[in-house]
């Protein structure tokens, strides 16, 4: 067995293209209408569609799940969402005890979207400020081993 790709049902599918495209940078790479792949294997499904195959009610913006990315220019990214019109964060831009940076914020149904700085650019951020490997991986609270498989 293969896992193809997590699904999300989506109430109006253009709009959903389009915030998945501007926000965060992906395409179409399959449109059968009511399903649509995008990069990366996420896949978007019209209301209507989930609901003639399940036959259940849908309710969106649960808070149990998210949609994970990471991003190797966390500033920038962070900058460039700040500028767009009708983001609703969960949180703005925090950082985790092992330092890693991330925001969450919904899509247009209310699914839950993080995106975090790449792991490799949160280990090579703490060896640019002078941490020796053995210190990053205390930080980060990793195998040392980890933290070499890090470094460029």
């Amino acid at each position: 067995m293969k896992m193809k790709n997590p699904l999300v049902v989506v109430r109006d599918m253009d709009i959903s293209k389009a915030f998945y495209r501007e926000v965060l940078g992906l395409r179409v790479i399959s449109d059968l209408g009511a399903n649509v792949v995008l990069t990366g294997g996420l896949a978007l499904q019209t209301e209507e569609s989930w609901q003639s195959f399940t036959g259940k009610e849908i309710t969106y913006g649960g808070n149990d799940g998210e949609i994970y990315f990471e991003e190797d220019d966390f500033d920038r990214f962070v900058d460039r969402l700040g500028k767009l019109e009708g983001i609703e964060y969960v949180h703005k831009p925090v950082e985790h005890r092992w330092g890693q940076r991330v925001v969450r914020f919904y899509d247009p149904d209310r699914h839950i979207i993080e995106v975090g700085e790449n792991m490799k650019t949160v280990c090579q951020r703490f060896l640019d400020s002078g941490m020796t490997p053995e210190k990053v991986a205390a930080r980060m609270d990793v195998p040392l081993k980890a933290v070499k498989a890090y470094m460029r």
